[in-house]
């Protein structure tokens, strides 16, 4: 058995219910578990409890890692769950299921793919223009022929007069069955939009992805669906994205019953022939059964005065609800087209969700950051009709187009001085034509909802806050601490007044950081889940208009920061911020197709603008925390991508415009410039995560190669360069030069050598890093002496005073533990100043609205200062002054 497995609820009390499983990843000890059929799950009573494991990721020995799990619906979980790996199964654990145990299954045929989960069942066709055919209940269909739309205009009005629109519809091409269950099924789907009107032409665009995850018992479906942004900038632009369903309708029109989410729990709850308020009253039984969803009596029991006159009462045939902004909402109905809407209400922040339903069941749906990733719509049509369609739009065909056109005309940077020139006044690294969204990609996740009937309103509201924060288990803190995974780091200790005072730093980062987002409103379609890079004290506002100064997009890896702080602490709220900053990273800010595949953008003022296409923003150091975490498979995609991401290196020198030696280098598949920090970093997390996750022999094997082709080195990672053969996989060890840079350990590299060293063993590898550790900061007598030069380039003192704790840890040296902290008060007096850690409020006129003024400290000063800080304390907190 391994010890204290518990996991928890992220959020602290269990759910009243989950109604569609819940899945989750947890780390096993280093030859300690052989495979993920020893896996079994109980609850808090120790009762077994049905689940579903498999293998994410391997130990070098072969046994597992990481694994995935997954519980069926219920309506009745336990607080908290322990994982066992003593041989024993849970009752569903590792094959078929007892008779009478939940189970979800899966039937195929030639034609479609049907998934029954034992209280819904969804029928999905193997290609066509249809995600689902039928999703019914209890023998009931309640939803058929869903589909994705898209609305493509060819210009924006102000720019040239008179727009139009065309509709496209989502072409699954191809399907896959991910897993069959028992416990958990997962089917994906992929195609592309292609034009409603045969006229249009065969063009399509906007490549897909979904995945609907079934559960046993459940009662909903939830669908992750990603696209790619393929259009041209300059004439396409995207103007409505959404999922579209059919909805039988058969009861009497007041017998059907609209229910949309609003704010804070808030619903609107109407029939569509409204019985309540009327000059003559039904009845309060009548009135009563309709606001509550169920069948009113018949109309026989009503009050004549009413019931002989309902064919004069008007009945709602459309709803709709817009969310534009991050803070506001409206919503409308009218009884039927060529009629004028009707306001009902607005709001803040709705919660994305709507049902429609009548006697004989209903659907409903919710999506995901609804609000948050404005502009998104709810439509409801035809609810007066045999049929309804119900439309979740995930970008609201009436705001603006997407306009992804480059920002400015390129002021005229047409060399590469020129650019460099740009770069010193704005931060901005220009080129002509690298300004291109094409290759983007945006992911969402939507629940669907299967219904008898009319559910009450508080069960509504449930499902609404489900969706939009499903229920989520975790190990903890001490747990994977414990397990040894993610390299150095500790749970929060506040035991010292020293420590309990850099722990309230951390805490203030972070919530500063969290106020920020909500302040400043960085939310929005491409936006949300991304920070700013550095503050402008004149003007009181985020650089969010002046070139590399704008958005961050994983400058000096917030990403991690954010990970680690989560490992540390087990905060729900840590843990959702740095999820949304992981799907936002490693689809809006990393290219998916197209010259620059596998390649990120530097920070900008649009995600996608500048034209430092680079490793070390794709890299999957920032993304296999949540993999691993959750056991998600989009970000599987994502890591998967990017298993041959170093031939990116023939097409795309990432130094090309600065360059020492540009007149001679050439690169070719045998002589690539490889730089060892951001690089090697980013290759290195490539490699180790895709051969701990698949085995494959190229990842393992260009690992293993370059760490012994570093350590052979002469000047190990202090060479900055090495020559890097593509078709072998290695280095040239014969380079002898020493070039350092302050941004090679701060993008991941320092995570992954500190991994690596304890994984691998490789004696030459780890003395190259150690050396690399040790002189960075050190006095340059002592780098003379131990290179025969100082070393140049020497900045971000507190980022780096992390390496020179981790050389006192491994070599159980005081001395340079001293040194450690008294680089990280060196380098971080603006931080560590009494008002570096205070804010004041400023008052209009000065701003736009009354905001909180950032401290003296970048996007970059923050994450790094909170690595110095997580790092050091766990490698030598004993040393702490």
């Amino acid at each position: 058995m391994i010890e204290n497995t518990l996991v928890r609820w992220i959020d602290g009390d269990a759910p009243a219910e989950v109604s569609s499983g819940t899945t989750w990843g947890m780390p096993f000890p280093r030859g300690k578990v052989a495979e993920a059929a020893e896996l079994s799950v109980r609850d808090g009573n120790g009762t077994p409890t049905p689940s579903q494991a498999w293998p994410l990721a391997t130990w070098p020995d072969g046994s597992l890692k990481w694994a995935g799990l997954a519980l069926p619906a219920t309506d009745a979980p336990s607080e908290a769950y322990e994982v066992t790996a003593d041989g024993g199964r849970s009752p569903i654990q590792g094959g078929l299921p007892a008779s009478g145990l939940p189970s979800v299954t899966v039937t195929e045929t030639a034609e479609t793919l049907t998934v029954d989960t034992g209280t819904l069942q969804m029928v999905i066709n193997h290609s066509g223009s249809h995600l689902f055919s039928s999703l019914t209940r209890g023998g009931t269909e309640v939803a058929r022929d869903a589909r994705l739309v898209s609305l493509l205009q060819d210009s924006i009005p102000e720019d040239a007069g008179i727009a139009s629109r065309e509709a496209f519809t989502g072409e699954v091409t191809a399907v896959v069955l991910e897993q069959a269950g028992p416990v958990r099924a997962v089917v994906r789907l992929e195609g592309q939009h292609r034009p409603d009107a045969p006229e249009s032409g065969t063009r399509s665009w906007l490549p897909f992805v979904v995945r609907f995850y079934f559960y046993a018992n459940a009662r909903s479906v939830r669908m992750v669906h990603s696209f790619i942004w393929d259009g041209d900038a300059e004439q396409d632009f995207l103007a409505g994205l959404g999922v579209r369903f059919l909805l039988p309708l058969e009861a009497e029109l007041h017998d059907r019953h609209v229910r949309i989410a609003g704010a804070d729990g808030g619903f609107l709850v109407e029939g569509v022939r409204g019985l309540t308020g009327l000059r003559r009253d039904p009845g309060e039984e009548v009135r009563r059964a309709q606001v509550e969803g169920r069948p009113t009596p018949p109309p026989a029991e009503w009050n004549p005065e009413v019931s002989e006159r309902l064919h004069l009462i008007p009945a709602w045939n459309d709803y709709t609800l817009t969310q534009l902004s991050a803070d506001g909402f409206e919503l409308r109905k009218r009884t039927g087209a060529g009629h004028a809407w009707v306001g009902i209400s607005g709001g803040t922040r709705s919660a994305g969700f709507c049902s429609l339903s009548d006697t004989r069941g209903g659907f409903g749906v919710g999506i995901k950051d609804f609000w948050q990733s404005h502009p998104g719509q709810l439509d409801i049509r035809g609810a007066a009709t045999g049929e309804a369609s119900m439309t979740a739009w995930l970008y609201s065909p009436e705001a603006q187009p997407m306009d992804l056109r480059f920002y400015h005309d390129g002021l005229g940077q047409d060399t590469f001085e020129e650019q460099l020139e740009g770069l010193e006044i704005t931060y901005e690294d220009y080129e002509p034509g690298f300004g291109n969204a094409t290759g983007i990609a945006r992911t969402h996740e939507l629940t669907f909802f299967a219904y008898e009937g009319t559910p009450a309103t508080e069960r509504l509201a449930a499902d609404a806050h489900a969706a939009s924060t499903p229920a989520l288990l975790q190990a903890t803190p001490e747990y994977l601490h414990s397990v040894g995974v993610f390299g150095d780091w500790d749970p929060v200790d506040r035991s010292t007044p020293a420590r309990a005072e850099l722990e309230d730093h951390l805490d203030f980062l972070f919530d500063f950081y969290a106020g920020q987002v909500e302040q400043r409103r960085w939310y929005g379609f491409w936006n949300y889940g991304d920070v700013m890079h550095t503050y402008d004290h004149d003007r009181h506002v985020w650089r969010y208009d002046v070139g590399g100064y704008a958005w961050d997009n994983s400058e000096l890896s917030p990403d991690l920061w954010l990970w680690y702080s989560y490992l540390r602490s087990g905060r729900a709220d840590i843990f959702r911020f740095a999820e949304a900053m992981t799907r936002h990273t490693g689809e809006v800010d990393v290219y998916h197709l197209g010259p620059w595949k596998g390649l990120g953008s530097r920070h900008n003022v649009q995600h996608w603008g500048c034209s430092a296409k680079q490793l070390r923003i794709s890299t999957p150091a920032y993304r296999r925390f949540y993999y691993y975490l959750t056991a998600d498979e989009r970000t599987g995609d994502l890591l998967t991508e990017l298993v041959d991401s170093d031939q990116n290196f023939l097409g795309l020198d990432p130094v090309r415009k600065v360059r020492p030696d540009a007149d001679t280098y050439r690169p070719n598949r045998n002589a690539l410039g490889v730089g060892l920090g951001t690089d090697w970093g980013s290759l290195a997390a490539t490699w180790l995560t895709d051969w701990e996750r698949t085995g494959n022999p190229r990842s393992r094997d260009r690992l293993l190669g370059t760490m012994a082709d570093i350590g052979a080195l002469k000047y190990g990672f202090l060479t900055g360069e090495a020559l890097y053969d593509l078709d072998k996989g290695r280095f040239d060890t014969g380079r002898e030069l020493i070039q350092v840079s302050h941004l090679s350990a701060v993008f991941g590299l320092v995570e992954i050598c500190s991994e690596l060293v304890d994984l691998i063993p490789d004696p030459k590898f780890e003395r190259a890093w150690l050396q690399y550790c040790r002189l960075f900061l050190a006095t340059k007598a002592e780098q003379v002496e131990a290179v025969g030069q100082p070393l140049a380039g020497i900045y971000l003192t507190q980022a780096h005073s992390r390496l020179t704790a981790y050389a006192a840890a491994r070599l159980d040296d005081p001395e340079l533990a001293a040194r450690a902290w008294a680089s990280f008060e060196e380098g971080g007096e603006h931080l560590n100043h009494e008002s570096a850690f205070t804010l004041r409020t400023i008052e209009p006129p000065q701003v736009l609205l009354p905001v909180d003024e950032a401290p003296t400290v970048s996007t970059n000063d923050a994450s790094q200062f909170g690595l110095a800080v997580i790092q050091n304390l766990a490698l030598i907190g004993n040393h702490l002054p």
